[in-house]
């Protein structure tokens, strides 16, 4: 399939499928012309690579856990315990930007309450 279906069965633009050929994470075959042939392989790649950018991976962190990521039943599971061990880092970070965002949110509405006459 050219570069047109596979955008239109992923829900990708084609730009952004350029982009993750850019970025290593698809392989089309090229034709002597130049056109980019994509195979159901590719489907599925690119709904793994939009699962992980989901979960706020870059594209970089998901090159390198592409290789260690297998479908199981529709669910993207990951195989190597090194991997594992990266997403839990990734999540740690995550928790940890979500408590200070709280606490900045609790600082805004603070002032917001001090600011405003009771009533």
């Amino acid at each position: 399939m050219r570069i047109g279906e596979l955008a239109r069965r992923t829900g990708v633009s084609e730009r952004g499928l350029r982009y993750y050929e850019e970025q290593g994470l698809l392989r089309p075959e090229r034709l002597p012309s130049g056109y980019r042939v994509y195979t159901e392989l590719d489907v599925a790649a690119v709904r793994r690579i939009r699962l992980l950018l989901a979960a706020g991976l870059s594209t970089a962190q998901i090159a390198e856990a592409l290789p260690c990521m297998v479908d199981e039943d529709e669910l993207l599971q990951p195989t190597c315990s090194e991997l594992v061990d990266a997403l839990a880092a990734h999540r740690d970070r995550i928790e940890e930007a979500i408590g200070e965002l709280a606490a900045t949110r609790d600082n805004l509405n603070t002032l917001i309450a001090r600011a405003r006459p009771a009533g």
